[in-house]
């Protein structure tokens, strides 16, 4: 008889997992069964700073352990994060912390379970193809960056070949490499070896030239099909937690890989999956990218995770939490804030709680992450666990928690749940200022490279058969705004388009707008 061990292998200190073969097996025999898992989104409130994390991570990891504790099989899915940014210190490790934590969390900060390394070498072959195809005449420029997981601005703008030919190329992070975008999009290896051969190396007398004209896809498709694989993890408690793909939702899609959380909804009734930065950024891309335009889970609940100061720190900018706490309800998605306490705040927590009742918030979870881990929100999840209807220890499906205090019937969906291939790419864009950041179409301006940079994308998309309007737009922006000056009374709040990127084997479209900070550097400590 065949299990889910059977997908599984030793790979160090953690298993890799075949999720490609596990769910076709799945497929092909559906008298096995599988479970039909929930999806909780973790997100957060935008940062004051692009480096300061929210507890996204800890709280993930917390929520699974008492979710368990309660009784509910619940797993968590997280992103593979960029070892320079984690592990070099901006924003600390990306594996949780304290009594909230991975039980191997150096294998995840320093980028060891292995896929990073299997993509950037892959992305890195693909570009050497492309010189090569260059010297023998194929390509007359090359447009595929080289990619490295060491962030450093020398290599953003480099010539090869110097003093000959002068081509001109450049070097991007790994996580915002369009072939981590088709690792984390595609749901089996055959995809992804059509979307490679899709992907635009370079352009010829003007004309763009795909890889699937000239490169055995093999050579890819075979170096990606062992390293390049879900990771499977547990926390301290045990829980089981599975790492696959995605950091970066300010340049790149910061969501883990949909195969990953398929696999996991197949596997456990409640799935947390965290989405990178704020709401608007990460949480956004699973909505509008993955689950609107790609097929994957929309979430039953989301857990919006703030800090104490949220509404002490700067006035101006106190408005962020609710609009994501607002937009996320009015989507028929169940969302409860959950606020991060760090030492010496927990007197402050009858105050929070008075606070999010004012502002007709759920009943919120509280509780300092890091010191007390799962066990200190275990008795708090009553209403999540009602939202999910799934039965928890003290909690039968169906019941509520008459204490709540707060919104309890699900908002009505407003929610165009209709693909937006077809419509108009700056149409597109107009509408994302609408929806995740406040802002109205006539309040969406147009920098001075933009058009240059839509004919250019149109032009490309042309060459290659290809409707630059059936391409899914990618925000690209400094994790720590939603306009281009968030600090501005809200009918003075614009969007700014800067420029565009077109990643045609992803089926992306990259949109810088407001102040895009494409590489938050580290410091180290």
């Amino acid at each position: 008889m065949t299990t889910f061990e059977d997908f599984m292998k030793p790979y160090g200190l953690v298993s890799k997992i075949d999720a490609f073969g596990y769910l076709d097996y799945l497929k092909t025999h559906p008298e096995e069964g599988r479970k039909q898992g929930k999806v909780v989104l973790v997100t957060a409130d935008t940062p004051l700073k692009a480096s300061r994390g929210e507890g996204k991570t800890t709280t993930t990891i917390a929520l699974i352990d008492a979710l368990r504790a309660r009784g509910v099989d619940a797993a968590a899915v997280l992103r593979q994060p960029s070892m320079g940014i984690t592990a070099a210190g901006s924003k600390g490790g990306a594996s949780g912390g304290g009594k909230a934590s991975l039980a191997h969390p150096e294998l995840v900060d320093w980028g060891l379970c292995g896929e990073m390394a299997a993509i950037e070498n892959a992305q890195n072959l693909l570009v050497s193809f492309a010189e090569k195809a260059a010297d023998e005449g194929l390509l007359d420029t090359i447009l595929l960056p080289r990619v490295s997981e060491v962030p450093s601005r020398s290599l953003r703008q480099i010539a090869v070949d110097r003093g000959k030919s002068n081509r001109s190329e450049r070097v991007v992070l790994t996580p915002t490499c369009e072939l981590m975008q088709i690792v984390v999009l595609s749901r089996s290896m055959d995809e992804i070896a059509q979307r490679v051969a899709a992907m635009t190396a370079g352009t010829k007398d003007g004309k763009p030239v795909t890889f699937g004209s000239f490169v055995d896809l093999w050579r890819i498709t075979n170096m990606l099909g062992g390293a390049v694989q879900p990771a499977y993890m547990t926390t301290q408690a045990g829980s089981p937690v599975y790492v696959h793909c995605g950091p970066f939702a300010n340049v790149s899609l910061g969501i883990p890989s949909l195969v990953s959380v398929e696999m996991a909804c197949a596997l456990h009734d409640v799935v947390v999956v965290e989405a990178g930065y704020g709401a608007d950024a990460g949480a956004q891309k699973w909505l509008d990218i993955a689950a609107r335009e790609f097929g994957a889970a929309w979430p039953t609940a989301a857990v919006v995770v703030t800090r104490a100061t949220t509404w002490r720190d700067d006035p101006a900018l106190r408005w962020r939490y609710p609009f994501h706490i607002n937009r996320l309800e009015g989507l028929g998605i169940a969302t409860f804030p959950l606020v991060n306490l760090w030492e010496g705040e927990d007197g402050e927590i009858p105050d929070l709680r008075e606070t999010a009742q004012q502002l007709g918030f759920r009943r919120p979870i509280i509780g300092n992450l890091f010191r007390d881990g799962g066990q200190v929100v275990s008795d708090q999840l009553n209403d999540l666990i009602t939202a999910l209807g799934v039965t928890a220890d003290g909690v039968p499906a169906g019941s509520l928690d008459a204490e709540s205090g707060a919104q309890t019937a699900q908002a009505q969906v407003v929610q165009d749940l209709q693909s937006h291939q077809g419509i108009d790419i700056v149409d597109q864009m107009r509408w994302i200022a609408r929806s995740a950041y406040g802002v109205p179409a006539e309040r969406v301006l147009e920098g001075p490279l933009f058009a240059d940079s839509l004919a250019q994308a149109r032009s490309l998309c042309q060459g290659e058969g290809l409707d630059l309007n059936d391409m899914v737009p990618v925000a690209v922006k400094s994790p720590a705004t939603m306009t281009d000056n968030d600090n501005a009374p809200e009918n003075e709040r614009t969007v700014t388009l800067k420029k565009m990127e077109v990643h045609t084997g992803a089926g992306l479209v990259q949109v810088n707008l407001t102040t895009s900070l494409t590489t938050p550097m580290p410091k180290i400590v």
